[in-house]
């Protein structure tokens, strides 16, 4: 395992965590430095997994079902190994360009007692996880991302900060072992939250970095071809929604098993792929609560939206 880099701090040795921006070096803690170790233990174990194991034998499943050999129904059936179809396809085939102010609904999972989740192995997934669909303009992640614009000079004021304070108060402060930040003083709250603010500035600024971040912005296709938001890059999106920007790059990770079969019409291999692939292009993102919401829709109009703000150059 490649010994992730250590931060010296006043109190000795930290780690950022697996899933942490640079941006957060400044709070790397030592309080919780065996955690974050782990952490990155964990995430190094499943990227070795993946590379040694399931990579290899996702390429050989995806080779049998791409010249229809024996057992080539049953990959199908399993939903495709993503990664591979990913890796066949390349990256650009399954991105889109959307505008992320009209990206607002979010597929929900049905509870596991209630319904079997699909595997995040398969690109093709089954179930009803399309028709629960949250909206992120009364979401957490746009709620906080405009309250700490709205109050970016006294950020004491947030609900984000006062939440914060009440864990450091009942002797539990907020700690992440994926970013490695632990926040037990209202000082590292204070850089915490003026971190996000430097994000969205810079943002503004320079406009949408599809590199920064962990993962790409993740989306699902549903079974009738609409966008929908799972969960990756959830802060990133809203900052976007909040400036305004005309148009972000998001990847499909996962497409519903109706909207497959009828793109498809019955094709197998690198002609199911191509017509998949086709219609992806007349995708667009689902701006509707799902038939098995049980919250009435959120009756919001284009007001709810603040003005774009956003540099030239973007």
């Amino acid at each position: 395992m490649t010994h992730p880099r250590e931060l010296r701090t006043a109190n000795g040795k930290a780690l950022l965590g697996p899933g942490a921006d640079a941006a957060f070096g400044s709070l790397a803690a030592p309080e919780i430095r065996q955690r974050v170790l782990l952490a990155h233990w964990v995430a190094h174990s499943r990227d070795k997994t993946q590379q040694y194991l399931g990579f290899p034998l996702g390429r050989i499943m995806l080779q049998r079902w791409m010249r229809s050999k024996a057992g080539s129904r049953r990959i199908e059936a399993f939903g495709l190994p993503r990664h591979i179809v990913h890796e066949t396809l390349g990256e650009s085939a399954l991105t889109l360009h959307v505008n992320p102010r009209e990206l607002i609904r979010m597929a929900i999972q049905a509870p596991r007692k209630q319904e079997k989740r699909p595997s995040s192995l398969a690109f093709i997934w089954e179930g009803s996880w399309d028709q629960r669909r949250e909206d992120l303009r009364v979401g957490t992640r746009y709620s906080l991302i405009s309250d700490l614009d709205e109050n970016r000079h006294q950020l004491e004021q947030t609900v984000r900060f006062k939440k914060l304070m009440k864990r450091i108060e009942q002797g539990k402060p907020w700690e992440s072992y994926q970013q490695g930040v632990f926040l037990d003083t209202p000082e590292k709250i204070l850089e915490y939250l003026r971190i996000y603010l430097e994000f969205l500035d810079e943002m503004a600024r320079d406009g949408f970095d599809p590199r920064r971040g962990k993962d790409a912005l993740g989306v699902v296709i549903s079974r009738e071809g609409r966008i929908l938001k799972i969960n990756r890059g959830l802060h990133r999106l809203a900052m976007a929604q909040r400036l305004g920007l005309p148009k972000v790059p998001v990847q499909v990770r996962h497409v519903h098993r109706y909207w497959w079969d009828h793109v498809t019409a019955g094709a197998t291999g690198e002609l199911a792929l191509h017509r998949m692939q086709q219609a992806l292009r007349r995708c667009v993102p689902e701006t509707q609560a799902g038939p098995l919401d049980q919250d009435p829709d959120t009756l919001l109009t284009e007001a709810f939206w603040p003005a774009p703000r956003v540099s030239l150059s973007v």
